[in-house]
């Protein structure tokens, strides 16, 4: 397959939600029609077997043992389920008119580095502006930008303003933590305000065909300089367990930038592109299909790590200091991430 016809399919599973669901025409409330449907769907297009070790044809023999003619819609859920736990995966989910499943593992089973409320009291303050929505304050000649979502929308606008008016300050600082992910369109174009050049980001394998290791060759792809206005001076990215999905991509972005320092906590991952099937009950279930890979071969599905790891420490949060805020005020202001701000035009 080609190059077009591959970034074609890209596009296709990058759709938004309600445009990318997958229908299944054979009507059908077996529980074992719909538990083979569920299990062969992922066994020919889930991407992460091989990456994750997994035994899939032993989840089969383990979980349809459970099903039974005439089970309840919630039996059938908690086993469906509990089967697509096992993929250790925050972006395959099950969802009923009653209930949705997700693994939450990769979040919770770790310290959350993250308390909006001493941001908003002690370092966004009274004096914290939205540009659309991205709320930002210079704290010691240094821009901090605090941007909880990136389902909310950018505009190159927003970023233009933003350049533009801390040109001459020491540094900035993003801070994407506890950002769950949204749009990936949002994630590239605040990276491409950055971007001094055109530099190779990622990898994305899309699947061939129905064996697990069945990918076409990599694709290739490239952060470019975007706009009028590039901010190339000393910028920090703070991350932790719950910077997810368009928002592990946008640290991953970051990270081929030189003049880009990630801090705080392993990023929570989601490397696979997502997808939407139906199942012949008409429950929906979704997926990852393809993996990312960083240039040097790192697949980020379990995260990105920090150049500097740093936690939260909950005696400075008594006291409304946010460590890992500090930390990068500090790395700025020794210039270690550069001499000055600049922008590049």
């Amino acid at each position: 397959m080609n190059r077009t016809v591959i970034i074609a399919l890209i596009f296709i599973i990058t759709l938004p939600a309600c445009e990318k669901v997958f229908m299944n025409d054979a009507a059908s409330t077996d529980p074992f029609v719909n538990f083979d449907f569920l299990w062969e769907t992922l066994d020919q297009k889930y991407s992460f077997f091989g990456y994750k070790e997994i035994d899939w044809n032993e989840m089969r023999t383990n979980y349809r043992s459970r099903i039974h003619t005439g089970m309840t819609e919630q039996a059938l859920f908690n086993v469906l389920s509990q089967m697509l736990y096992e993929l250790r995966d925050g972006h395959v989910n099950l969802t009923t008119p009653f209930d949705r499943s997700r693994n939450w593992d990769w979040f919770l089973d770790y310290p959350p580095n993250f308390n909006k409320n001493v941001i908003d009291r002690y370092y966004l303050g009274k004096s914290r502006r939205f540009t659309g929505p991205l709320a930002n304050r210079v704290i010691d000649s240094i821009a901090y930008i605090y941007y909880d979502s990136f389902a909310r929308e950018i505009k190159p606008g927003h970023i233009d303003f933003l350049i533009q008016d801390f040109a001459a300050l020491k540094g900035m600082i993003i801070d994407v933590r506890s950002n769950g992910g949204g749009s990936s369109a949002n994630s590239r174009l605040l990276a491409s305000r950055f971007a001094d050049k055109s530099r190779l980001v990622s990898l994305r394998l899309v699947k061939k065909g129905p064996a697990h290791d069945d990918f076409y060759d990599p694709l290739e792809e490239y952060l470019n300089p975007g706009g009028p206005m590039q901010f190339t001076g000393p910028v920090v990215v703070l991350m932790n367990r719950l910077s997810y999905s368009a928002t592990n991509d946008f640290i991953l972005r970051m990270s081929a930038l030189p003049h880009v320092t990630l801090i705080g906590d392993q990023s929570g991952g989601g490397g696979g592109i997502p997808v939407d099937y139906e199942l012949p009950n008409g429950w929906q279930f979704r997926f990852s299909t393809t993996i990312t890979l960083r240039p040097d071969g790192f697949n980020v599905e379990h995260g990105i790590p920090p150049d500097f790891i740093v936690e939260l420490d909950p005696r400075d949060e008594i006291y409304g200091i946010d460590t890992i805020i500090e930390f990068a005020l500090d790395f700025i202001r020794e210039g270690v991430g550069g001499e000055r701000s600049q922008i590049t035009q």
